[in-house]
């Protein structure tokens, strides 16, 4: 297997030239880092090199980095079923600046394109339909932004007397619990519920 990857990392180093910013074996595994503006370029030489052939588009998403500028990391699985290898592509994105559709390499990237828009706010230029997939049309917000609060902004429910969907801030129904996460062995400084009764038994 490091053999093969090995020899994948050099073709890729080889046939991507300035469009590639960065390539790393790490745990068994071929991650490479990419000018955004080449994505295209860069999925296509994937895609039909013969010494590639990353046929199959596993996945598209994004990690969220709040304190960083860009502030995502969109990353790409492929798969060869030809020479039995996978690469993660990494491309770095900004909350304002979209990056390029690869839906005219992959016609697969259009829903995990669609999804990372919803998910995380990246948004795609070029898609030829980049909107929510997951949530609701009038959802606000991204859900997996690091940001984006627990409970949410609002709890959507049908309303039988209206009958329709309504949107109503969210209340919670009860104070937060408190966890110690002590270990069970040291024993609670304090009074556990049940506790009283049998010290008023003895």
């Amino acid at each position: 297997m490091d053999e093969a990857l090995n020899e994948l990392r050099e073709t890729i180093e080889a046939g991507l030239g300035d469009s590639l910013v960065e390539s790393v074996i790490r745990l068994e595994e071929l991650r490479i880092r990419v000018r955004a503006d080449h994505i295209e370029r860069v999925m296509t030489f994937l895609r039909d090199d013969s010494s590639c052939l990353f046929k199959m588009l596993v996945d598209i998403t994004a990690v969220d980095w709040p304190g960083r500028s860009p502030r995502f990391d969109v990353v790409y699985h492929l798969l060869s079923m030809r020479h039995n290898l996978r690469v993660r592509v990494v491309i770095q994105a900004g909350e304002e600046t979209p990056v390029p559709s690869i839906c005219g390499v992959f016609s697969s990237a259009n829903w995990f394109e669609r999804e990372t828009w919803d998910m995380y706010g990246v948004m795609f230029s070029g898609h030829p339909d980049l909107r929510r997939i997951l949530s609701d049309y009038g959802f606000e917000g991204h859900p997996l932004r690091k940001d984006f609060p627990l409970t949410g902004y609002v709890e959507v429910r049908y309303d039988d007397e209206q009958k329709r969907v309504v949107y109503e801030p969210v209340k919670l129904v009860q104070e937060f619990r408190r966890f110690d996460f002590m270990s069970p062995w040291e024993g609670a400084e304090y009074i556990l519920p049940g506790d009283e009764k049998a010290e008023g038994a003895s």
